[in-house]
């Protein structure tokens, strides 16, 4: 190890089973926001809700938003020995199959049929590795089309759900999803957003407070931990992205004129600074931000409450400094904020 350097411990905090929120609360804009000065000692906070938006913003600021739309990607499956199979669709491919992720897969073989609803539907066609299987629809069907009637929204692991159907589902088709998200292709959510409303956009914009949008689908390997030895070793999963040019001359302007860029969650974060520094306006990114690192684009950030060891809590330790954020966290736990996907946000300015 050399000197400064982040090990994945480094990024550990002690968090009560009981503040992973298990669902949403009844309003969007309800959650709590703790507010961190990227300025400030460790230590100072300050706690308000997210519906002060607002008051925390200022006029000629600019929120920029991810549009992106979570597929139902989630399936249940059964072999036809009657064992259940988990799958989570991953990525189209040009012949019309979707690349899968299966659990358990190790006595899966290639050519078996599953299937979904008591129907045979899936096909899985090969064997990719890693679990990654690629799946076809039977008789001409598309996996997607598949998921669309019988799928679930892919929570993430933390996030208990029962197998089957479960009396939240119809909860979670709605509430795992921002209220402007447009362009299908996530298969996780860009959860920072989930706080937002009509209502809130609006009396942003009465504030003065501009918004844009980019999209970026997010995969599966947001939930991934790291594993390696050191930070910098670790390798992202490449998620597409598109920035339309409106957006990229609307965060110049904001910059130009003095005012803040705040990005609505790490995925915009990474999308925006991946342009910043040379990337073109659509492709796809493999950018890890962990400190040091030089921000070109973002001021501000409001964010959900991470997972400890991962690349999501590297990103923010990055933007306001490992130690602020840490006892951020602390501050948090302690106040009993409620953690993840459903869980409270913060706001760093």
């Amino acid at each position: 190890m050399y000197p400064g350097e982040v090990r994945p411990e480094d990024l550990d905090y002690d968090l009560p089973a009981d503040l992973i929120a298990q669902s949403p609360l009844p309003g969007r804009e309800a959650s709590r926001l703790l507010v961190l000065d990227r300025g400030g000692p460790p230590g100072v906070v300050t706690h308000a809700r997210v519906s002060d938006l607002p008051s925390l913003l200022s006029p000629g600021d600019l929120l920029v938003l991810n549009d992106t739309r979570v597929l139902p990607a989630r399936l249940e499956a059964r072999r036809a020995s009657g064992g259940w199979v988990g799958l989570l669709l991953v990525a189209p491919r040009l012949d019309g199959s979707w690349e899968a992720l299966a659990r358990p897969t190790r006595r899966l073989h290639p050519g078996e049929v599953l299937r979904v609803a008591g129907v045979e539907a899936l096909r899985l066609a090969e064997c990719l590795g890693h679990g990654l299987w690629r799946l076809e629809g039977v008789g001409g069907a598309d996996p997607l089309e598949v998921a669309s009637v019988h799928g679930r929204v892919p929570l993430p692991p933390y996030i208990r759900r029962s197998r089957g159907a479960d009396p939240r589902d119809a909860e979670d088709r709605e509430r795992y999803q921002t209220v402007y998200a447009l362009h299908p292709g996530a298969v996780a959510a860009p959860t920072a957003g989930f706080h937002f409303t009509a209502g809130l956009l609006e009396a942003l914009a009465l504030r003065g407070v501009g918004t844009a949008f980019l999209t970026l689908h997010v995969g599966p390997g947001t939930f991934r931990p790291v594993s390696t030895p050191r930070l910098e070793d670790h390798r992202m999963h490449a998620e597409a992205y598109r920035v339309p040019a409106a957006t990229r001359e609307a965060v110049a302007r904001t910059r130009l004129a003095g005012a803040r860029v705040v990005a609505v969650g790490t995925t915009v974060t990474r999308t925006l600074e991946a342009v910043a520094a040379g990337a073109p306006l659509e492709g796809e990114t493999t950018l890890f931000i962990l400190e040091p690192f030089c921000f070109q684009a973002v001021d501000a950030l409001v964010t959900n409450f991470h997972l400890p060891r991962s690349t999501l809590l590297a990103l923010v330790a990055a933007f306001a400094g490992r130690e602020r954020v840490l006892e951020a966290y602390r501050l948090a736990v302690e106040a009993r904020y409620r953690f993840y996907s459903y869980g409270d946000a913060m706001l760093i300015r």
